[in-house]
């Protein structure tokens, strides 16, 4: 336990819209944080974050801000390729360490930078926003506690039309990928947040299935000029078994028409079924539903005001909502040894199942997990 009244020294890496929208918030908004330090290659971004959230400190070099002896805990908020690097940099520098997802595009690295971590006796979290949902957390409450039974069916659904407009710039494509072979990208980008919270409520996946495909074939791509004939994995469907026995589906999409973040998590049991819809519409960020089998139309459930972090209500934007919950959690656990929970290890077995469909799809089968080059056992 920490003394009464401590604060941990936070330093973010990356001073993009996601953290100007999402992180720094989070941090500013909670009085056990201290945000020490952002780090950014363009100075005029970092300065300007810093003096919008209050940071003691610009760097433009990650490595100094890991020196900094004030920085206990580093946010690794960067572009995918530089995730796992930058974590790895934190957990030897003996930093405790948030990564956005995905840690890593290959589930056996993702499992590597979390046995260094627990080596190092660092605390990790991997950034899946919806964890922190409040209708979501309440879901996994009714799964824990038994009010919604056995858990036979659970759906994770994507439908957001972000990248509908081929005018509108794609982000999630690696350095140096053939734009000749279909590149996995909103099942990474949205699949990855998906297939980590239908495991968090059915348990670890025991098969998977899935069909993957490009419903856009030019577009504009960050960093090149005009319109680019690249085969982007658009969308994919997929079919989960679990150890448990239960059934899982899953849709991403960058093309079903629905307001970002367009997720929905759907939990069927013996006992009741719960509907969280997390779509921002008509200024609410999310909607909770729930049913049983004695009263099987759907009813809307309220949640108390102690669900949401202090300041919030249903219609603060969700990037802010959640983060706020995710960074209350993180901190706490590194203060006060409380349970981890959403960590490297969670975002490797997240990964794992991403890495799973994708070879589901080139080979047109079903995939066994673990997977046999991960070396771990469930």
């Amino acid at each position: 336990m920490t003394a009464m009244g401590a604060r941990l020294g936070v330093g973010v890496i990356g001073a993009h819209a996601w953290a100007e929208s999402a992180h720094l918030p989070g941090y500013q908004a909670y009085d056990r944080a201290r945000l020490v330090a952002i780090c950014d290659t363009v100075p005029e971004r970092a300065q300007r974050l810093a003096e919008k959230f209050g940071a003691e400190r610009v760097y433009t070099d990650y490595r100094d801000l890991l020196n900094d002896p004030d920085v206990q805990m580093v946010d690794v908020c960067t572009p995918t390729d530089t995730h796992l690097p930058l974590s790895l940099a934190a957990i030897r520098a003996g930093k405790h360490v948030l990564s956005e997802k995905p840690l890593a595009h290959d589930a056996r690295d993702a499992f590597m930078a979390a046995r260094e971590a627990d080596l190092a006796g660092v605390r990790t979290k991997l950034g899946f926003t919806f964890r922190y949902s409040p209708a979501i957390r309440q879901v996994q409450r009714w799964i824990a506690d038994g009010t919604l039974g056995e858990i036979f069916h659970v759906h994770g659904l994507e439908q957001n039309s972000q990248f509908l407009d081929p005018e509108y710039p794609l982000r999630q494509v690696p350095e140096g990928a053939d734009f000749t072979q279909l590149i996995p990208s909103s099942v990474v980008g949205y699949g990855s947040h998906l297939l980590d919270l239908v495991r968090w409520c059915a348990g670890d996946y025991r098969s998977v299935i899935g069909s993957m495909r490009n419903f856009v074939p030019e577009r504009v791509v960050r960093g090149y000029e005009g319109l680019q004939r690249i085969n982007v994995e658009d969308g994919t469907v997929a079919l989960a078994e679990f150890v448990s026995g239960a059934h899982g589906m899953l849709q991403t999409s960058y093309i079903a028409v629905g307001n970002y973040p367009g997720v929905e998590l759907r939990v069927y049991g013996s006992k009741g079924a719960a509907v969280a819809r997390l779509v921002e519409e008509n200024g609410v960020a999310e909607t909770l539903r729930f049913a049983t089998p004695d009263a099987v139309e759907f009813r809307e459930v309220a949640l108390p005001d102690s669900a949401y972090p202090p300041g919030t209500t249903l219609h603060t934007p969700w990037p802010e909502l959640y983060y706020r919950n995710l960074v209350r959690h993180f901190v706490d656990e590194i203060l006060d040894g409380t349970p981890a929970e959403c960590t490297f290890y969670d975002g490797a077995k997240s990964q794992e199942a991403v890495n799973a469909i994708v070879q589901s799809h080139r080979e047109r089968r079903w995939v066994d997990l673990p997977l046999a080059e991960t070396g771990v056992l469930t």
